[in-house]
């Protein structure tokens, strides 16, 4: 088990899974309007570079339910490597509050966080990694089949979200199938750690260039915005090079009873279409709803004494 949550990757299958069922719990207990106080004087810094709807709400309402606090800062009041150095930073918040939650740019930027606080440090998300959207995506998986035994497509660029579900069906032995244009496939270094990780857990992770053969018999088909934060420069190239992986019900007809996943915000009209993201068989708002159980259990694992 880690001090920090920065990448599944760092966590065995077992303490995933132990956090997925406290997830579970938790969302039972709140439904019947039990809120148990096991975070009571605990504080969590909240750093945000990146503008955020899911992230910031379900952390500090998370934090609130259990009985802590989180505070709020952001990137001008802070000046991390203008006013002050990150390390820095890090020792200043490891005297005041009991976690970190940052959500930034750069990867190695939380990576450094986490390496000088001595107290836990959240990925919140990088360029490189989203692992508590992926919590909350194998929570809501869970929630409509059986997780260790569907097949999960992946359809898109190979952006953050696509290396966290590559680590995280890697550690569980999951089946992954992404498909990417082979220009933006996951980042090297994902692929070669998850290959290590399958091997272990038997997880069997593929990858092709073809949707539709991605897409096949699938029981959960997942999409993200083809231009991330920080790319918007990008955003006409990339709307030609992904045109062909767009969700749409052409692409759903190779998996009739899949449900469809997204982990929001969508670009509407571009990798998904609105009759797909609207109808019966989206559960993108399970997986928005699921971001505020599955952080609760991570923030218990990680600061609860």
């Amino acid at each position: 088990m880690s001090k920090d949550f920065l990448s599944l990757a760092d966590w065995s299958a077992d303490d995933l899974r132990m956090i997925l069922v406290r997830a579970k719990e938790l969302k039972e207990l709140l439904a019947k309007g039990e809120r148990p106080q096991t975070l009571i004087g605990r504080a969590l810094a909240m750093f945000f570079e990146k503008p955020s709807l899911r992230t910031h709400v379900t952390f500090e309402a998370g934090m609130t339910q259990l009985g802590g606090h989180a505070i709020l800062l952001r990137p001008e009041q802070i000046g991390i490597g203008t006013r002050e150095s990150p390390s820095d930073v890090a020792r200043n918040l490891s005297r005041w509050v009991d976690g970190i939650v940052a959500r930034t740019y750069s990867h190695a930027l939380v990576e450094e966080l986490a390496r000088v606080a001595t107290i836990p440090v959240v990925n919140g998300l990088t360029d490189l990694l989203h692992p508590c959207q992926v919590m909350a995506d194998f929570q809501t998986i869970a929630e409509h089949g059986d997780l260790d035994e569907v097949a999960i497509a992946y359809v898109g660029d190979g952006n953050n979200m696509a290396n966290s579900l590559v680590y995280g069906a890697s550690v569980l032995g999951l089946e992954l199938r992404l498909a990417t244009p082979a220009s933006h496939r996951p980042a090297l270094r994902v692929r070669q750690r998850a290959d290590e990780l399958a091997r272990v857990s038997g997880a069997k992770v593929t990858w092709s260039e073809d949707p539709f053969e991605a897409v096949r018999g699938a029981q959960f088909v997942y999409t993200d915005t083809w231009t991330s934060m920080g790319q918007e420069a990008e955003a006409d190239l990339r709307r030609q090079v992904f045109s062909a992986f767009q969700v749409n019900p052409k692409l759903l007809a190779e998996a009739p009873d899949a449900y469809v996943m997204h982990c929001l915000p969508a670009h509407r009209g571009e990798e998904i279409t609105d009759e797909v993201l609207d109808g019966h068989r989206s559960i993108v708002f399970d997986q928005a709803e699921n971001r505020l159980h599955a952080q609760k259990a991570i923030l218990e694992r990680l600061l609860r004494r």
